[in-house]
């Protein structure tokens, strides 16, 4: 990061995300991103542990764009593969599994804490936290494919 390898995933994360239900329809994760200003939520369920992350270009591209009701599909359904990290891991390693798995938010579960979610890393939290130089290799390796 920027010369202090002591960060943690805790210190750089944002804090407070608020989760969707994973029986909550597509539509009320739709209000709830426009209601907080986000483009992803965490996917929450039953025992209120993460089973997933929404985006909401998942919402437009793989329900509205094939004529589906949001309001008629769960959130869990469109959680895909899930990629997250312990509270007390390394910002370096945060930044490795994120460019690893070619993702651009990073869920934060306090492992110590049972397993709770406490945050989440975006492409934002890293800008402040990165050199340039660390910058530009993370836009490479996470938007190759893309």
């Amino acid at each position: 990061m920027t010369g202090n390898t002591q960060l943690t995933a805790r210190d750089i994360m944002t804090s407070g995300v608020q989760c969707v239900g994973a029986h909550q329809s597509l539509m009320e994760a739709a209000k709830l991103m426009r209601d907080l200003n986000v483009g992803c939520l965490p996917i929450c369920g039953d025992n209120n542990r993460l089973t997933g992350l929404i985006t909401d270009r998942d919402i437009v591209v793989q329900c509205c764009a094939e004529g589906i009701d949001p309001a008629t599909v769960q959130a869990g359904s469109l959680g895909g593969e899930l990629h997250w990290i312990d509270a007390s891991a390394g910002a370096d390693e945060a930044l490795a599994k994120m460019e690893q798995h070619q993702i651009k938010r990073l869920p934060v579960i306090d492992v110590q804490q049972g397993h709770q979610l406490v945050g989440l890393i975006t492409e934002a939290n890293l800008a402040k936290n990165l050199t340039d130089a660390q910058i530009a290799e993370f836009a490479t390796r996470v938007y190759a494919n893309a």
